[in-house]
Formats: structure tokens, sequence, C-alpha cells
């Protein structure tokens, strides 16, 4: 893919990054105002790190989406990189809390593991067909940030309301 079709997409990478790099602040300030209670709790040290993961992934991936003139199959490199590192962050620490707590409901780790490699995962497939000149792979980003804002969205709240019952 040409930098023409992707420049065509600037607009909405731009917004993108601006949306999560406001979140990316907001999640910090959630954390820092619970912090101690954060602390306190052995699984959600890692739960708030790995909120920050989502959004901070699509700042990173909407960031190299904007830079200009750039070949379709670097922006693919960079962002199959991305998507790996979202994927493999939030993998090591659902891994690490779920040995932690054998008795966490089910269903709550598979809301979270979805939402982690669902996002990760469709930047790595846009990637991949960037890499390829595939046209149409831009639009497999519209999925992993939708759903990366989302997560976010809900871990923020965990961390922010939630904990204080």
């Amino acid at each position: 893919m040409s930098a023409a079709p992707i420049a065509v997409w600037s607009n909405f990478f731009a917004a993108e990054t601006g949306a999560a790099a406001a979140l990316t602040g907001l999640i910090i300030v959630a954390i820092s105002i619970n912090l101690s209670r954060i602390l306190a709790d052995p699984l959600l040290p890692g739960r708030a790190a790995e909120t920050l993961v989502q959004p901070a992934g699509v700042l990173v991936a909407s960031t190299f989406a904007l830079v200009p003139g750039q070949p379709g199959w670097l922006l693919g490199l960079e962002l199959v990189l991305t998507g790996a590192v979202m994927c493999a962050m939030p993998t090591v620490i659902q891994i690490s809390a779920f040995r932690r707590a054998p008795n966490y409901p089910y269903s709550w780790w598979w809301v979270r593991v979805a939402l982690a490699q669902a996002s990760s995962l469709s930047f790595v497939v846009a990637g991949a067909m960037l890499m390829q000149g595939i046209a149409g792979a831009l639009y497999w980003t519209v999925p992993g940030i939708v759903v990366a804002l989302i997560g976010a969205l809900i871990n923020t709240w965990v961390l922010l309301v939630e904990i204080l019952r």
C-alpha cells in the first residue's frame, strides 16, 4: 500500500491519537487517586498496568500512522510490533494474576483476556496485511482501537469506582 491511501486516514488517526492520549492521562490520574488501595491488593497493580497498555498501544500505533510519506510495509511492521507488545504485556500480567488467584470468577478472566487479545490482534492483522500491500488493511485497526478504548474504560471503572466498594 502506498503512502497516498495511508494519508487519507490521517484525520482518523489524529483523532485517535488525541483520544488515546487523553484517556491514558485520565487513567494515570485514576490510578494515582486510589494508589494505596491498588497497591494493597496483590492483583490490582497488574490490572493498573494492563489498563495502561491498551490506550498507550492505540497512541503509539496512531502516532506511527501519522508519519508522513512512510511506506506501507514500514507502517505494517510498526503495527505488528505494537500489536505484539499490546498482546504480550496483558498476557503476562493475566497469567501471573490467574496463578495468584485461582478462585477469581472465570467470566471476569475471559472478559479481560478477550478485550486485550481482540484489540492487539487487530493491529497485528492490519500490520501483516499492510506489509503484503493488501488494500483496506487499515480498516482492521478500527475494531482494535474501539475494543482497546472500551477495555481501558472498563478497567478504569474498576480501578476508580469498584475498588471503593
